[in-house]
């Protein structure tokens, strides 16, 4: 994975959001289309105000959800919410490539159809084009959670147990290892130790499944505070 340091969670987050464009285009370039699958959270925010102010080619994307809570349909517990608000106000009129998370149906159920869209969208198996990423304080992406029995899906969608609150859908380890490329966002000194950790591939992080696969690392330099010099 290489790693690329900022000044700042802005211009880390400016970075990654250009990182991604540019894989798109080249997708679409190779093949006429491209996938993007969008993580949640605080940080991803900032990613998807930045991706906002990116040329995406709209035209040929579809766009997934990484994860999403299990509430009510506008809930500001939902990743779907910030999404909206934040990114796909710049999407043309009559674009129709999100392929939100179901999640106000039966969850084993919901798993399911979305597992379909994923193929429909990306091949069986599916294979992503881009998977953005976050890190938690505990080591978790996605909502895939030290503890939960989601960790070893085999599917490509699961249905978490709750956390912080909520149970949640989450692509799965298996989907998104399978994607071409991953973009890591992580930002705060909350997560300094645990960036060194993850980099290091430590086991007791969930996230660590992923950290020696193909992909970037954008980090602001608080979070990049317990690295060891490169």
């Amino acid at each position: 994975m290489n790693l690329h340091r900022y000044p700042d969670p802005e211009s880390a987050a400016a970075a990654a959001a250009a990182a991604i464009a540019q894989r798109l285009a080249d997708a679409v370039e190779t093949r006429g289309a491209c996938t993007l699958a969008l993580s949640g959270g605080h940080t991803a925010q900032r990613l998807l105000d930045a991706l906002a102010a990116q040329p995406l080619p709209w035209h040929a994307l579809t766009m997934f959800q990484v994860d999403e809570r299990i509430a009510a349909p506008g809930d500001g517990n939902r990743n779907l919410t910030a999404l909206r608000a934040r990114l796909l106000s710049q999407a043309p009129v009559g674009w129709s490539g999100l392929r939100a998370m179901p999640v106000e149906r039966d969850p084993r159920r919901a798993g399911i159809a979305y597992a379909r869209e994923l193929e429909a969208a990306s091949g069986r198996p599916p294979v992503l084009d881009v998977a953005h990423l976050g890190l938690g304080a505990d080591g978790h992406t996605a909502s895939l959670v030290p503890g939960d029995p989601a960790l070893d899906a085999d599917s490509d969608v699961a249905v978490t147990w709750e956390y912080q609150g909520r149970r949640r859908l989450t692509l799965t380890f298996p989907c998104l290892a399978r994607a071409s490329w991953r973009v890591w966002l992580v930002t705060g000194e909350d997560k300094a130790r645990v960036l060194a950790r993850f980099l290091d591939a430590d086991p007791e992080l969930p996230a660590s499944r992923l950290s020696e696969l193909a992909g970037a690392c954008f980090v602001d330099l608080a979070a990049a505070a317990w690295l060891r010099t490169l």
